[in-house]
């Protein structure tokens, strides 16, 4: 057993309040028996019609869940609610950049997410259709989603950031008739463009028709007769009535489409459904985040990616909580913005990303003890391995040392958390911890079976689970390729990970299995040289890549993002690469220290290692349209 020491325990008072008491009994039972596990948890649901069958392996790796049962994701989210007292509960609470405020209890979200199908049916949106989302984080984005479901038509939403031929190219492969978006939104005190590169958009897709528009900055936009309308415009007309009829679903039909990078080939258009994600959003929201009814959730992560949609919208809904939602950058007008939502709307659980705690981390405490954010109860993690420096930041300084951290390992693909702790879980800075519910995870060689403890490996998950994507649209020999291939005759899901699990069970994300260089013939993880690196007290962040070596066969390179006030120099440099090797072992020391003022970045915050090795090289970038800058 690790020693005591490696463990931050959660307090008597988080594990006398806990729903789940024991981890290692309640997991045993979920894996002797997953589907009774999967029932109970779909029985806390409500069905129009429950299921035939619990899950359907026949036509491998095409699984299918609840089979037979007609639901609808919105009866869940919004419609039960209103026969409870969360009607007048508040549902969602929204703060603008520039400081406006709106909030809307159960009953008003429905109003406003009845107008809104009403007013899509109205544009002649049909059950099974597919409609794009373009916006900002504004409530009618919220609103547009779940009017997308509630009328059986799916939502396929585009982050508000991207260029106009990766918009268009999605809303192709989707075949979108209905385009929905905002004039822009609000970044960094600046009107972002968005209806002008919906319009550019639209010139390279046959398919568009309608382009409906919210009003939000006020800023001049070309709009087209018979084309372009303004939200507000129709929400005045007879058509916005707030009374729309949930329509019922098979449990299989697509709920969502959502595109994950491009980095190899076009990106892949991901279908979720409506029964098994529900299931799968809301257990691991309500267990993990050990959900209780006066909680305030922030999710802040964007509904562009994955997160966003199961634990910004669809999670926290169906379990009727109060969500928050900001619309702008962290750090805007000053680095406490963050700190001042928390203390002014006292909000109980914080869930972000690696890349946004770096970026606080930056300016250091003064900023967060400005304000009481005492209101904390949890704290999360999501989107890359969290390195050991910004937890213990990220718990001491914003959990004041009394905050258990959910670190969170999953997948667009997944639907929800797949390895992660619950409050109740001793931590290790850095891991994910391990598996949820129902869930057996293998970290096996190239032939598919187990390795020792501690050897790095490939990630796989064993058995299928309800969030699970059901395809890649129009390409099931991808999806098939991408995920199941590999290990095919073992059935089992190739994350596309590398990972290592210790000799308590926690399992350790390396990173993507691109993302570990080879050195003199030793497997090294960037997260583990950038964890070294990030150590030092001059470096706020760090991206490690490998570049051909004659010796080595691969040498590490490292970029580094300096503290305010550090300057770069030789003799830091030298620093650095010696902090490097005395951290990991001389195999570690890198070749060279670049100091760089930013890091390229996909929207969710992962630092796009391949752009920094093809630019280094010489090479072809590839797809950028998932860069955020």
């Amino acid at each position: 057993m690790s020693n005591s020491k490696d463990f931050y325990f959660p307090s008597q008072e988080i594990v006398d309040n806990a729903t789940v008491k024991s981890y290692d009994d309640f997991y045993k039972k979920s894996i002797e028996d997953r589907e009774g596990f999967w029932a109970q948890e779909a029985k806390q649901l409500e069905w129009y019609k429950p299921w035939d069958k619990l899950v359907d392996e026949s036509n491998h790796p095409f699984y299918k869940w609840f089979v037979g049962a007609k639901t609808n994701i919105v009866h869940n989210a919004i419609d039960r609610h209103l026969k409870t007292a969360n009607r007048n509960k508040l549902a969602l609470i929204w703060e603008g950049e520039p400081g406006d405020l709106k909030t809307y209890s159960y009953h008003a979200l429905n109003r406003e997410v009845s107008e809104f199908a009403n007013i899509l049916k109205a544009m002649g949106v049909h059950k099974g259709d597919i409609v794009t989302i373009y916006m900002p984080q504004i409530p009618e984005q919220i609103f547009a989603m779940l009017a997308c479901a509630k009328i059986g038509a799916a939502h396929s939403v585009v982050y508000g950031g991207f260029s106009h031929e990766a918009l268009a190219e999605r809303i192709n492969d989707a075949k979108s008739r209905v385009v929905i978006t905002a004039d822009g939104g609000f970044r960094r005190g600046k009107a972002t463009q968005l209806k002008s590169i919906v319009n550019k958009a639209m010139e390279l897709s046959p398919t568009m028709e309608v382009c409906i528009t919210v009003k939000r900055t006020g800023e001049e936009v070309y709009m087209e007769n018979d084309r372009d309308y303004w939200y507000h415009d129709l929400k005045a007309l007879p058509i916005a009535s707030h009374k729309c009829e949930t329509e019922q679903m098979d449990a299989e039909d697509m709920l969502f489409l959502l595109y994950t990078s491009g980095s190899t080939g076009k990106p892949k258009g991901l279908v979720h459904t409506h029964g098994g994600y529900s299931v799968y959003t809301s257990a691991t929201h309500r267990m993990v985040f050990d959900i209780k009814p006066e909680d305030r959730w922030w999710c802040a992560a964007d509904p562009g990616w994955i997160t966003g949609h199961s634990y910004m919208v669809y999670g926290p809904l169906i379990n009727g909580s109060t969500i928050f939602m900001y619309e702008g950058a962290p750090n805007h007008p000053y680095p406490d913005r963050w700190w001042r939502m928390i203390d002014k709307y006292g909000i109980t659980v914080l869930y972000t990303s690696p890349t946004a705690i770096r970026g606080l981390m930056r300016y250091g405490e003064s900023w967060v003890k400005r304000h009481d954010i005492s209101s904390l109860r949890l704290l999360g993690s999501v989107g890359e391995p969290i390195n050991p420096e910004a937890w213990r930041w990220y718990h001491d300084t914003i959990g004041n040392g009394k905050c258990p951290i959910m670190d969170t390992w999953w997948q667009t693909e997944t639907g929800g958390f797949v390895i992660t702790p619950l409050p109740i879980t001793p931590l290790k800075p850095g891991s994910a911890t391990k598996p949820f519910f129902g869930h057996e995870i293998g970290v096996v060689n190239e032939k598919g079976e187990d390795v020792a403890a501690n050897d790095v490996g490939a990630l796989v998950i064993k058995k299928p689970w309800p969030g699970m994507a059901r395809t890649i649209m129009n390409d099931d020999d991808r999806y098939n390729e991408t995920y199941w291939k590999k290990f095919e005759d073992k059935k089992y899901y190739h994350a596309g990970d590398s990972a290592k699990k210790d000799e308590d069970g926690y399992y350790w994300i390396i990173g993507r299995s691109d993302d570990v260089i080879k050195v003199s013939g030793y497997r090294l993880g960037t997260a583990e040289v950038e964890s070294a690196m990030v150590s030092h007290p001059a470096v706020a962040e760090s991206a490690a890549i490998a570049l051909p070596h004659e010796l080595k066969g691969s040498g590490i390179h490292v970029y580094a993002i300096l503290r305010e006030g550090r300057e770069p120099s030789k003799e830091l440099e030298k620093e650095l690469l010696n902090h490097v090797a005395q951290a990991m072992g001389p195999i570690a020391k890198p070749e060279e220290v670049i100091f760089a003022d930013s890091l390229p970045k996909t929207r969710s915050g992962k630092i796009m290692r391949r752009v920094l090795k093809a630019r280094a090289l010489g090479e072809d970038e590839g797809d950028l349209s998932t860069l955020d800058d």
